[in-house]
Protein backbone atom coordinates (compact mmCIF):
# COMPACT_ATOMS: atom_id res chain seq x y z
CA UNK A 1 0.00 0.00 0.00
CA UNK A 2 1.41 3.40 -0.91
CA UNK A 3 2.26 5.99 1.73
CA UNK A 4 -0.23 8.34 0.10
CA UNK A 5 -3.76 7.90 1.45
CA UNK A 6 -5.85 6.30 -1.29
CA UNK A 7 -9.09 4.50 -0.69
CA UNK A 8 -9.19 0.83 -1.63
CA UNK A 9 -12.31 1.48 -3.74
CA UNK A 10 -10.28 3.58 -6.17
CA UNK A 11 -8.01 0.70 -7.10
CA UNK A 12 -11.04 -1.58 -7.45
CA UNK A 13 -12.71 1.00 -9.72
CA UNK A 14 -9.51 1.23 -11.78
CA UNK A 15 -9.33 -2.58 -12.15
CA UNK A 16 -13.01 -3.16 -12.86
CA UNK A 17 -13.99 -0.17 -14.96
CA UNK A 18 -11.05 0.24 -17.33
CA UNK A 19 -9.85 -1.93 -20.19
CA UNK A 20 -6.11 -2.75 -20.43
CA UNK A 21 -5.52 0.00 -23.00
CA UNK A 22 -7.47 2.48 -20.89
CA UNK A 23 -5.33 1.57 -17.86
CA UNK A 24 -2.21 2.40 -19.86
CA UNK A 25 -3.78 5.70 -20.96
CA UNK A 26 -4.71 6.48 -17.33
CA UNK A 27 -1.18 5.76 -16.10
CA UNK A 28 0.39 7.90 -18.84
CA UNK A 29 -1.89 10.80 -17.93
CA UNK A 30 -1.07 10.35 -14.24
CA UNK A 31 2.65 10.35 -14.98
CA UNK A 32 2.39 13.45 -17.19
CA UNK A 33 0.33 15.22 -14.54
CA UNK A 34 2.83 14.48 -11.78
CA UNK A 35 6.07 14.95 -13.69
CA UNK A 36 5.22 17.73 -16.15
CA UNK A 37 2.40 19.66 -14.49
CA UNK A 38 3.56 19.22 -10.90
CA UNK A 39 0.24 17.90 -9.61
CA UNK A 40 0.16 16.07 -6.29
CA UNK A 41 -0.48 12.32 -6.20
CA UNK A 42 -3.86 12.22 -4.46
CA UNK A 43 -7.48 11.20 -4.92
CA UNK A 44 -8.14 14.31 -7.02
CA UNK A 45 -5.44 13.11 -9.41
CA UNK A 46 -7.13 9.72 -9.63
CA UNK A 47 -10.47 11.32 -10.52
CA UNK A 48 -8.84 13.72 -12.99
CA UNK A 49 -7.12 10.85 -14.84
CA UNK A 50 -10.20 8.65 -14.61
CA UNK A 51 -12.40 11.29 -16.28
CA UNK A 52 -9.72 11.99 -18.91
CA UNK A 53 -9.83 8.25 -19.66
CA UNK A 54 -13.63 8.29 -19.93
CA UNK A 55 -13.37 11.28 -22.28
CA UNK A 56 -10.96 9.27 -24.42
CA UNK A 57 -13.42 6.36 -24.40
CA UNK A 58 -16.19 8.67 -25.62
CA UNK A 59 -13.97 10.02 -28.41
CA UNK A 60 -13.21 6.50 -29.67
CA UNK A 61 -16.75 5.15 -29.35
CA UNK A 62 -19.08 5.72 -32.27
CA UNK A 63 -21.00 8.92 -31.65
CA UNK A 64 -23.87 7.90 -33.87
CA UNK A 65 -27.29 7.56 -32.49
CA UNK A 66 -30.65 9.14 -32.68
CA UNK A 67 -32.95 10.82 -30.27
CA UNK A 68 -32.51 9.83 -26.67
CA UNK A 69 -29.21 7.97 -27.21
CA UNK A 70 -27.60 10.98 -28.85
CA UNK A 71 -28.88 13.22 -26.05
CA UNK A 72 -27.38 10.90 -23.42
CA UNK A 73 -24.02 10.84 -25.23
CA UNK A 74 -23.89 14.63 -25.48
CA UNK A 75 -24.92 15.14 -21.86
CA UNK A 76 -22.49 12.47 -20.67
CA UNK A 77 -19.63 14.10 -22.57
CA UNK A 78 -20.56 17.49 -21.10
CA UNK A 79 -20.62 16.07 -17.56
CA UNK A 80 -17.20 14.48 -18.10
CA UNK A 81 -15.75 17.78 -19.35
CA UNK A 82 -17.10 19.58 -16.29
CA UNK A 83 -15.62 16.94 -13.97
CA UNK A 84 -12.23 17.24 -15.69
CA UNK A 85 -12.27 21.02 -15.25
CA UNK A 86 -13.27 20.70 -11.60
CA UNK A 87 -10.51 18.25 -10.71
CA UNK A 88 -7.92 20.10 -12.79
CA UNK A 89 -8.69 23.30 -10.92
CA UNK A 90 -8.41 21.50 -7.57
CA UNK A 91 -5.07 20.01 -8.65
CA UNK A 92 -3.79 23.40 -9.80
CA UNK A 93 -4.60 24.82 -6.37
CA UNK A 94 -2.49 22.08 -4.74
CA UNK A 95 0.26 22.24 -7.35
CA UNK A 96 3.86 21.85 -6.26
CA UNK A 97 6.92 23.33 -7.92
CA UNK A 98 9.08 20.23 -7.75
CA UNK A 99 8.38 16.64 -8.62
CA UNK A 100 6.20 14.81 -6.08
CA UNK A 101 8.21 11.91 -4.65
CA UNK A 102 4.97 10.10 -3.87
CA UNK A 103 4.08 10.25 -7.55
CA UNK A 104 6.04 7.09 -8.24
CA UNK A 105 4.11 5.31 -5.50
CA UNK A 106 0.83 6.48 -7.06
CA UNK A 107 1.79 5.08 -10.47
CA UNK A 108 3.11 1.87 -8.92
CA UNK A 109 -0.07 1.42 -6.85
CA UNK A 110 -2.24 1.31 -9.97
CA UNK A 111 0.31 -0.63 -12.03
CA UNK A 112 0.29 -3.69 -9.75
Amino acid sequence: MPAIPLRKELKEKFIQDLTPSEKIFFLKKAQESIMLKGYLACEDLFHYCYFLTLKERFSISPQRGEGCLRFLLVEGARDIEEAIKLYEERLKNKKIHRSDTKGYEFIEHFSE
